[in-house]
């Protein structure tokens, strides 16, 4: 009787599958769907949770916000998902890939290792906008677009491009080519960024492309002006000597061995001239090896300043451009993240961080940090990560009030005008501003009674009405011609 019963059971079982099958064959019921949905439901990566989460194919080596879409670089490939829904927009094999532009200008630069050539693509519609078969290198701006192509060791030639145009907005000559320019953004001799634990470097994408750039081709520098193409040096830099070119100046760092100590000299140059313009001395941009005082890195520092130990051990932040401190720490305090117009410090105390306005000179806001806290400043917010409890959150780089706050594990990856996007292994989402704060906050972005929104035009260099805030060659400031008539 038991067997009878347990053939019964079966049989029933069997025959509830077929009729399932049946009615899912003919499109009168499907449950599969539904159940393949809840079995490959990933977890939430955050709390509150994100405004959509998917799982991409492999691990992002990196996802940049460009306009209505998220593009996310792999290993062996790139796709593009929509902003607003994190669906699949398109999907390429490439090695590499790079965002150049800004909201609707952005392009996708897209190639393969070890092959000449790329593919713009449109980040929206993976469409191919411009290909180019013969360039060995690109280098990818807010507002601009380079490309080197070589014919020969001793011929190649710089050309400068609209991130969506069809002809070279000007193009140099470079006498010799450097065997690390290959794929997507090499190496030029600028600064290095302080970093933080779970938040990308390069967060906010593309920056908008400096007055000058300082190309490294066989052992010399090459310094470029990136309004006209001009080649305005080409030096060899000398024994105990790195150059390189921060905020319009061609920086000549000496760093000299005496007595078992290291000797610190900074001057800048004027590439156009050829003239000097400031100097400092024992200022220690931390970029020299202790053994024999070689200068192995770029100095550290970010856009148009640099970071450095003054004399007495402080931390200092030195203007590139005229050579002014900008910023003097106290001694117990350490700077986690800095650009043209803030900087974030852990306090004296150790247990808080103290948002700064550098052309003010004072403190705007504080809040608490721990030891293990780590700040990236970009245009739209300062992004931290703490720990204990672990948690993002970003917040106004001016006033301090929050536009994001949740707890999480994640890493930021990407941010744009409206929130961000968090990633954990092959799980990404985006979040919104406005999620996980208090009443009163703006989920666009921008803070109540501020009168300033991250990234707009009122929050930029050279809104503030100071000559010394508009950057080298005025590049931040608007032409105080225009408009005019006659």
């Amino acid at each position: 009787m038991a067997n009878q019963r347990g053939f019964g059971v079966k049989s029933f079982l069997a025959l509830a599958l077929v009729a399932v099958v049946a009615l899912a064959v003919t499109g009168v019921w499907n449950p599969f769907p539904g159940v393949w949905d809840w079995v490959k439901r990933s977890e939430p990566i955050s709390e509150p949770d994100v405004v959509w989460q998917e799982r991409i194919g492999g691990t992002p080596r990196s996802v940049t916000i460009a306009g209505d879409a998220v593009v996310v670089e792999q290993r062996t490939r790139v796709e593009a998902r929509s902003l607003a829904t994190g669906v699949q927009l398109w999907e390429r094999k490439a090695d590499w890939a790079a965002v150049a532009g800004a909201d609707g200008t952005s392009v996708v630069a897209v190639g393969k290792l070890l092959v000449k050539g790329y593919e713009l693509l449109d980040p929206v519609t993976g469409a191919v906008l411009r290909e180019v078969d013969d360039a060995v290198a690109v280098w990818t701006y807010r507002n601009l677009l380079l490309d080197a192509r070589c014919a020969g060791a001793t011929d190649c030639t710089l050309s400068a491009w609209d991130p969506r145009g069809t002809r070279p907005i000007w193009t140099a000559f470079l006498p010799g080519v450097s065997t690390s320019w290959l794929a997507d953004n090499p190496d030029l001799l600028n600064t290095r960024r302080l970093t933080a634990l779970r938040i990308d470097e390069g967060l906010a994408g593309p920056e908008s492309v400096p007055p000058l750039l300082g190309f490294p081709v066989d052992g010399r520098v090459h310094v470029v002006d990136t309004a006209t193409g001009r080649v305005l040096q080409d030096l060899q830099p000398g024994r105990d000597e790195r150059l390189s070119v921060v905020g319009g100046r061609l920086l000549r760092i000496t760093a000299r061995s005496v007595d078992g100590a290291c000797l610190f000299g900074l001057a800048a140059t004027d590439p156009a001239t050829g003239q000097q313009v400031w100097q400092r001395a024992g200022i220690n941009l931390r970029n020299a090896d202790n053994a024999g005082c070689a200068q192995r890195e770029d100095p550290q520092g970010s856009r148009n300043v640099l970071i450095g130990l003054s004399p007495d051990g402080r931390e200092a932040v030195v203007d590139g451009y005229t050579g002014r401190l900008l910023q003097v720490n106290q001694p117990e305090e350490r700077l986690l993240a800095v650009d043209d117009r803030y900087s974030v410090v852990r306090g004296a105390d150790q247990r808080t961080i103290v948002g700064r306005e550098l052309a003010a000179g004072r403190d705007r806001w504080s809040r608490p940090g721990g030891g293990k806290t780590g700040v990236v400043l970009t245009p739209y917010a300062a992004v931290i990560s703490d720990e204990k409890p672990t948690r993002l959150v970003a917040v106004h780089p001016r006033t301090g009030q929050e536009l994001l706050h949740l707890r999480t594990a994640a890493n930021a990856l990407a941010i744009g005008p409206g929130g961000m996007v968090i990633g954990e292994g092959r799980e990404i989402g985006y979040v919104r501003f406005g999620t996980g704060v208090g009443p009163g906050a703006a989920p666009a972005g921008g803070v109540p009674g501020d009168g300033a929104v991250p990234g707009s035009g009122e929050d930029r260099p050279g809104t503030s009405g100071n000559p010394e805030d508009c950057g080298p060659k005025r590049e931040a400031c608007p032409d105080p011609g225009a408009g005019k008539d006659g």
